[in-house]
């Protein structure tokens, strides 16, 4: 379990999306374990059972499939991050849609309808660019790093994962491989995680056949990539930059 920094250290913050539910929920729990502010992004408000030790005063509510909505979301961040010397040392943009068929089905390029690419797209591509962007002062001024969550669907023809879903992970990867360029030469990292088959509460049914396929024949858990997108923030990985890491149990291989 880590522990929190020393008290003569300045506290770091995260600044993440798509926090209430699997992935994002496990990595609010990981950071502030390990002491850090964790400021949260959800285009609902902040719920009044939340476990999180902060209350509403670090989320922000932001509709992210509006470029509009997102910039002035941007405003309210940096207001929020005067209190710390301006600085943010992690961006994680983990939030992401996958519009489904009736039942659940996948969409595929022929029936995904111009709105569902365009609002896709905005959500997972846009905005993670957007955020980065805007908050690029503030992470330079901590020597911070951004971490885009990618996945497996990125690079295959996913089962479930409907084609605007994969084609804008895929999108993510490569944006990141640019990120990590510009970024780089200011002294903010740019990596991405690409998870598999993970256990959360939105798994499709038929996952256990793909789960027969993995190497090491089982879920991954919420955790295991909230650890990884831990180390991608920390110091351990200051020499990381520009790399994508593959979270699946050997399944891309």
């Amino acid at each position: 379990m880590p522990t929190a920094p020393p008290t003569n250290q300045p506290r770091r913050t995260l600044l993440l999306t798509g926090a209430s539910r699997g992935i994002g929920h496990a990595t609010v729990k990981r950071f502030s374990a390990a002491g850090w502010r964790v400021i949260t992004c959800s285009r609902h408000p902040f719920p009044e059972n939340c476990p999180w030790d902060a209350g509403p005063e670090d989320h922000i509510t932001v509709d992210l499939a509006s470029s509009t909505d997102t910039t002035k979301a941007i405003s309210v961040m940096k207001e929020k991050l005067k209190a710390q010397g301006s600085r943010l040392h992690a961006l994680v943009n983990n939030a992401a849609i996958s519009p489904k068929k009736e039942g659940g089905a996948r969409l595929n390029t022929l029936e995904t309808s111009e709105g569902d690419w365009k609002a896709v797209f905005q959500i997972n591509f846009f905005a993670p660019v957007m955020l980065a962007r805007g908050l690029m002062d503030e992470l330079v001024a901590a020597k911070g790093a951004v971490v885009n969550v990618t996945s497996i669907a990125g690079s295959r023809v996913h089962p479930f994962a409907g084609a605007a879903y994969s084609t804008s992970k895929a999108a993510l990867a490569a944006l990141t491989r640019e990120m990590a360029a510009d970024f780089g030469p200011h002294g903010v990292r740019v990596n991405a995680i690409s998870p598999g088959e993970i256990e959360t509460s939105i798994l499709s049914p038929g996952t256990e056949k793909i789960v027969a396929q993995i190497p090491q024949r089982r879920l991954g858990q919420p955790e295991e990539v909230a650890k990884a997108i831990y180390f991608l923030c920390t110091d351990n990985s200051s020499y990381v930059n520009g790399a994508e890491l593959h979270i699946n149990g050997g399944q891309h291989v």
